[in-house]
């Protein structure tokens, strides 16, 4: 049976229609359920496949919900990358980059997203105890973070980015602070949210686009 990295693989050059179906049903079913509440049997029922088919497909169950966690994370990756690679290129000016991303701030760190950020660092931790699911959800993470390295890498090389800051530095960092905004999602008592944009647009003007940060 094939590895979760190698399903991956098939994902991008073609999925088997059984598979996919499979994936995509625990996809939609995390809309509006936890991981503990699908159930093989519900999987099936929704799918219409049989059990047969889904043990032909996946090692186990585990392996479904694993895939589904990926292909759920890979979606939040390209958007990311949609956003920041259309943002990078679109400015010319600082000013004009600090006032686009802080925007995209916004809508990224938004209060009402605190169950997609809740979501992606369950997906995370899954990856402590289990090899299978950390190799190809590395690789997803990956792409993200090579992806917004590659982005500062040519805003420093057109005067914007902060030249003593390692892009990948950047691009870890500025993931960090987005995904660490759910550290105040769960609790009883919240920030007030335009005083951690105003936070935000500090670490921007400071950190990531100083003035004078041209070579």
């Amino acid at each position: 049976m094939s590895s979760v990295a190698a399903q991956a693989r098939e994902a991008r050059n073609g999925i088997h229609p059984t598979k996919e179906e499979l994936i995509r049903t625990v996809v939609v079913l995390l809309d509006s359920l936890t991981l503990d509440e699908i159930t093989s049997e519900k999987v099936l029922e929704i799918s219409g496949i049989s059990r047969g088919s889904l043990y032909h497909h996946f090692q186990d169950f585990a392996e479904l919900l694993e895939l589904a966690q990926v292909r759920r994370f890979s979606g939040y990756v390209n958007k990311s990358i949609e956003v920041l690679s259309a943002l990078f290129s679109a400015v010319d000016t600082r000013d004009e980059l600090i006032a686009r991303l802080t925007e995209v701030s916004k809508s990224f760190q938004a209060p009402e997203l605190s169950d997609s950020r809740i979501e992606r660092l369950t997906a995370i931790s899954k990856v402590m105890h289990n090899p299978r699911m950390a190799t190809v959800l590395g690789n997803e993470q990956e792409r993200l973070t090579e992806t917004i390295a590659d982005l500062y890498r040519d805003l420093q090389a057109r005067g914007l980015g902060n030249p003593q800051l390692n892009p990948r530095t950047a691009a870890v960092m500025f993931q960090a602070y987005t995904l660490g905004r759910s550290v105040d999602d769960f609790t009883i008592s919240h920030m007030d949210q335009e005083n951690w944009l105003y936070a935000v647009s500090l670490i921007l003007k400071n950190v990531f686009f100083p003035a004078g940060s041209a070579n």
